[in-house]
């Protein structure tokens, strides 16, 4: 099976649990990741990650500074700056390896695609986004990845969001999502270059996270 199919968009076990269909081969898991151990355990393995690999601001080619602070872990960890967007194996602020992927982390990335037909997904980068109100990103697709056939799968915590999310041209209006914590996005196939994005984030407060929305995007690199 190379993506989602209209067979699989039932109704998943569970109290507000749900599945829908954002457009072919891209799905909204709701609330995928919302159980109150498996959310707490994302949340400190997400902490780990950033106490080894600090969060950061990086640069665009174009030499503007992205409001969304990030960083990496898996093997690879995806950078910006005047020279390009690109992998690296090794974090440039410390000159040391990312922090490997938690198991946690990597379980629930599989799980989720194999959800919705990607059965065989294995990220080797995993994106952690911090976003504090007001941060945004404008739309683009992922396209620095050598393997295209493999789906990307996206996990909110803290913060709800609008998830702008089009097609494949990005003059198509892209349609809006809410997102809220533990909400799992997975696009790939027909989908894998769609243009999306993320709409400025409003003021609030969640129980954990507090003014915070942090987003995990899992990618296979290579």
């Amino acid at each position: 099976m190379t993506g989602a199919t209209a067979d699989l968009f039932e109704a998943l076990p569970g109290p507000g649990l749900s599945q829908r269909l954002m457009a072919p081969d891209a799905v909204l898991l709701g609330g995928f990741a919302r159980g109150k151990d498996e959310g707490e355990a994302l949340v400190c393995a997400v902490e780990a990650v950033i106490a080894s690999a600090p969060l950061r601001h990086l640069v665009t080619p174009g030499g503007y500074t992205m409001s969304v602070a990030m960083t990496n872990c898996g093997a690879l960890g995806w950078v910006s700056d005047r020279a390009g967007y690109r992998y690296e194996a090794l974090d440039p602020l410390s000159g040391r390896p990312w922090p490997a992927m938690p198991a946690c982390l990597l379980e629930l990335a599989v799980r989720a695609a194999a959800q919705v037909g990607f059965a065989h997904f294995r990220p080797d980068a995993c994106l952690v986004n911090c976003y504090e109100p007001g941060a945004r990103l404008s739309l683009h697709q992922d396209k620095d990845e050598l393997d295209l056939s493999a789906p990307i799968v996206s996990v909110s915590l803290g913060l709800p969001v609008v998830f702008l999310f089009g097609t494949t041209l990005r003059s198509d209006r892209p349609g809006r999502h809410w997102l809220a914590h533990g909400d799992v996005v997975v696009w790939g196939g027909a989908a894998r270059l769609a243009y999306h994005g993320v709409a400025p984030l409003a003021d609030g407060h969640h129980a954990r996270l507090g003014r915070r929305r942090i987003n995990l995007t899992f990618r296979t690199v290579r």
